[in-house]
């Protein structure tokens, strides 16, 4: 069963609203926050609520630094003609739908942080044996292999 591209995006869109490499927030700003959220059709939670959230799912996907409660979230399940749908109207609920949607699906596993200490990026790990590790190879992949080199070999 293929991946929809959608949940994958608002995952991996909603974890990456944190850039360590810029040093940027988008719930650092309740404006900015509210304009991600309309750009997705969604309502916004409160900010805290969306920081708590992110906080959690960056854990739960592996980012060490990542620490806090985990949320708790109301969604209705309505039954439409193609069969039952999640149906979560904000931003936090929806997210941690389509989050459901990947386990379910046995994609989960697929969400990654990238282990540069100066990036985790959250990514989808798209390979076929599910073992990508960096987020990008052509940037934090390769930054880290040139490191490792001169580290053996004294330059």
């Amino acid at each position: 069963m293929p991946v929809p591209p959608e949940d994958v995006s608002l995952v991996v869109d909603f974890l990456n609203t944190v850039d360590v490499d810029r040093d940027t927030d988008v719930l650092a700003d309740a404006a900015t926050w509210r304009q991600w959220a309309a750009g997705r059709g969604l309502d916004p939670d409160p900010v805290d609520d969306a920081r708590q959230a992110r906080s959690a799912l960056r854990r739960a996907v592996g980012d060490p630094l990542a620490a806090g409660p985990s949320p708790s979230v109301a969604v209705r399940i309505e039954l439409r003609a193609t069969g039952p749908e999640l149906v979560a109207p904000t931003v936090v609920s929806a997210v941690l739908a389509a989050a459901s949607r990947l386990v379910v699906r046995g994609d989960w596993e697929r969400l990654k942080i990238c282990p540069a200490d100066d990036c985790r990026w959250a990514f989808f790990d798209g390979s076929r044996n599910r073992s990508r590790t960096w987020c990008s190879m052509r940037v934090c992949g390769n930054r880290e292999k040139a490191r490792a080199w001169r580290e053996r070999t004294g330059r």
